[in-house]
């Protein structure tokens, strides 16, 4: 006999995902930035990039890292109230007119994300509240890109959160194939699990490139660049985990700042190496879009 409760649990689903399908139909290039490990600058890319997009189109950026958002703040729209329209939730506008939708825009400042249980963790018919936590996630998620009227956008960029099996759940809501920009930095540990992020993208229908963050260190008086980690080369790393190289973005302290005051890097120091290294990223996802 079915159980009236998981049928009605399925049509929720069912037309949430048929909402968020017809949102993204009116996006012609959905950009998502992963990586598998948290620490390498993915947050900080995306936020970039979208500003160096937003110089030839109407850009988008989700932050799907619902329990560590940063993308509100790193595009300068933070503090910014949240409204209502007849179509969904007015995304908040950020940096260069890049629209931004992310948790931190819904919690007070500071409050941690917590997630409850239908009942009282003590239920033991219900469980703790962490064996919610998955179900939630993806809820969440789902309505972050089906309920925000994001309008006609020529790019909208997904800063994934880190961890393989959540990269590979944001793929499977979106319903037609992305870009998939897979970060990494040359360290050891960094790569092994860039490997493991780089098999997931295999097994997708998603087209992924490596791009090699912190991959230098150029002087800001000289203009000497050297290695910042003891390592091999970007296209040798990128050969190692099986992508094709997109990008390397040379260590810029500058952009850490920047993206902490919530000011476009590229704008500011437009001759910098990583700023130079962004925009040629940007200009290569918008052939690839084409």
């Amino acid at each position: 006999m079915a159980d009236p409760a998981a049928e009605d649990i399925i049509a929720q689903v069912t037309v949430q995902v048929d909402r968020l399908q017809s949102r993204l139909a009116q996006v012609r290039q959905v950009i998502v930035v992963a990586s598998g490990k948290g620490g390498v600058g993915k947050s900080a890319l995306t936020a970039n990039l979208a500003c160096a997009l937003a110089g030839s189109g109407r850009v988008g950026a989700a932050d799907a890292d619902l329990n560590g958002p940063s993308l509100a703040r790193m595009l300068g729209a933070a503090g910014q109230q949240l409204r209502l329209s007849e179509d969904g939730v007015l995304p908040a506008r950020g940096a260069l007119g890049v629209s931004v939708i992310s948790t931190d825009l819904l919690l007070p400042e500071g409050a941690p994300l917590r997630w409850r249980s239908p009942a009282a963790p003590e239920d033991a018919e219900n469980g703790p509240a962490f064996l919610f936590q998955s179900v939630y996630e993806g809820s969440v998620l789902r309505e972050l890109l089906a309920d925000v009227a994001w309008g006609a956008l020529d790019f909208l960029l997904i800063d994934a959160p880190p961890g393989t099996d959540k990269i590979d759940r944001l793929l499977q809501l979106l319903p037609k194939p992305p870009l998939l920009v897979v970060v990494g930095t040359p360290s050891e540990v960094t790569r092994a699990v860039v490997a493991r992020s780089a098999a997931v993208a295999a097994e997708s229908r998603a087209q992924a490139g490596l791009v090699v963050n912190l991959a230098t260190h150029v002087c800001e008086n000289c203009g000497h660049e050297s290695p910042l980690f003891i390592g091999e080369d970007p296209a040798a790393i990128a050969h190692e985990v099986g992508l094709p190289l997109w990008g390397a973005i040379p260590f810029d302290r500058r952009l850490a700042q920047s993206t902490d005051r919530g000011e476009p890097f590229i704008e500011r120091y437009p001759d910098a190496p990583a700023a130079l290294a962004v925009r040629a990223l940007a200009n290569r996802l918008q052939q690839m879009s084409a």
